[in-house]
């Protein structure tokens, strides 16, 4: 694949994929990161003020799960904090063009009277405590935006002010407070207004382009962000991309828009990341509410994929994944004629992938299952009938691809 990718926009994207986790709590990263830039001016020149966007967007990139973003943003601290902020660092450290900020993220839960011990570096201890004192200023003033902001404004700064030297560097609190006294530092921070700093932010960044091997890393860790947010879909990203590559390249799909469709396949489930828990958990059938509610995430893996130019195809094939030819799928009830090769490949690969998946009340089904499912699936319009007809031939081939 010959089209390079910009870094920041990608970025911003994917951070939108990372504040699905909170349900109805979107914008976190976001505001994060506004407040991190508005504090370059008054911190040492540790990291720029990219650095300091990107950190804020992703600080959060070890979460996956709807029941650990409830204690992000209902405690101040709590046992076991760190493990996310662990997934992260792990996460960043396999991705180049972001490696720099994995310690910061390793950190950012850590309070300011336990460093000593913990013979961090002070430049990280620094940046990783500014990044820990924005998000739990989020967490007290997130629910008061476009409503109360500025009369909840004093509390929110009380609060901080309380925590100074045990939570928070003295210095940090400092700036804090001198940017915190300011109303449009909270009004911009007001939905709104914030869609126009990020606006403002991405144009005067830098063109950083980033390769198809590094784009298709982040799409691996976006991956298994998402496939480790249920323990019933555990690697499914991975296998669909897998199975789909190989098909692509079975049906004679265009060589540069195999290496794409790997990375629609990795990416097709963003959108599940504001599914609750629960419902991906749900080891029965889901009932209406809950399947509307599981509905939402191919339009969601649109909305958040097309944003980055160069990849409107890789959005559109990824958004089509639960279309039928029969025109009776979702999320645009598309038929056909109108699915690209492309798109069907992944339909047939995601039903086979979740048929062959060994999950916690399951194991895998059988190949003779697998293969009635896929044709009859085929027979009614579900899925595509050449491509669910060829994989219906050679399970076997397919399934250890797919699992």
């Amino acid at each position: 694949m010959n089209t390079k990718i910009d870094l920041h926009q990608t970025v911003l994207a994917l951070s939108e994929a990372l504040d699905l986790v909170g349900v109805d709590g979107l914008q976190h990263g976001k505001r994060v990161a506004y407040m991190m830039v508005q504090g370059c001016s008054g911190l040492p020149p540790i990291l720029n003020e990219t650095e300091m966007f990107q950190l804020g967007m992703l600080h959060d990139i070890g979460v996956s799960s709807t029941e650990t973003h409830q204690y992000l943003v209902k405690h101040l601290a709590w046992e076991g904090a760190e493990e996310h902020c662990d997934v992260g660092f792990h996460r960043l450290m396999r991705f180049a063009p972001l490696v720099k900020l994995a310690p910061y993220v390793l950190h950012h839960h850590t309070r300011w009277d336990e460093y000593p011990s913990l013979g961090v570096p002070p430049d990280v201890a620094l940046i990783a405590n500014w990044v820990f004192l924005t998000d739990r200023v989020d967490v007290m003033a997130a629910g008061h935006y476009a409503h109360d902001i500025l009369e909840k404004k004093e509390e929110i700064i009380a609060k901080v002010g309380y925590l100074k030297g045990r939570y928070f560097a003295p210095e940090l609190v400092e700036l804090f407070l001198r940017l915190s006294g300011n109303d449009a530092f909270w009004l911009d921070q007001e939905p709104r207004h914030l869609v126009q700093f990020l606006q403002n932010e991405v144009a005067r960044l830098p063109l950083v382009d980033i390769s198809y091997k590094e784009l298709k890393s982040l799409a691996q860790i976006f991956a298994e962000i998402v496939d480790t947010k249920s323990q019933f879909t555990h690697e499914h990203s991975l296998g669909v991309a897998r199975l789909a590559k190989y098909l692509a390249v079975q049906f004679k799909v265009d060589s540069e828009n195999i290496e794409r469709i790997e990375i629609a396949g990795l990416l097709h489930d963003l959108g599940k990341l504001q599914t609750p828990d629960e419902i991906l958990d749900k080891p029965g059938p889901l009932d209406e509410g809950e399947r509307a509610r599981l509905n939402h995430h191919s339009y969601e893996t649109f909305q958040i994929l097309h944003k980055i130019t160069g990849l409107e195809d890789v959005a559109n094939w990824a958004a089509l994944h639960h279309e039928s030819p029969n025109g009776k799928g979702y999320p645009f009830q598309r038929k056909g004629g109108d699915l690209p090769i492309e798109a069907r490949i992944i339909a047939v690969a995601d039903v086979f992938q979740a048929l062959v998946q060994n999950r916690p009340y399951r194991v895998g089904l059988p190949d003779s299952k697998v293969r009635q499912i896929i044709l009859d699936f085929a027979a009614t319009g579900k899925l595509d009938s050449e491509i669910a007809s060829w994989v219906a031939e050679r399970v076997e081939i397919c399934r250890p691809l797919a699992q």
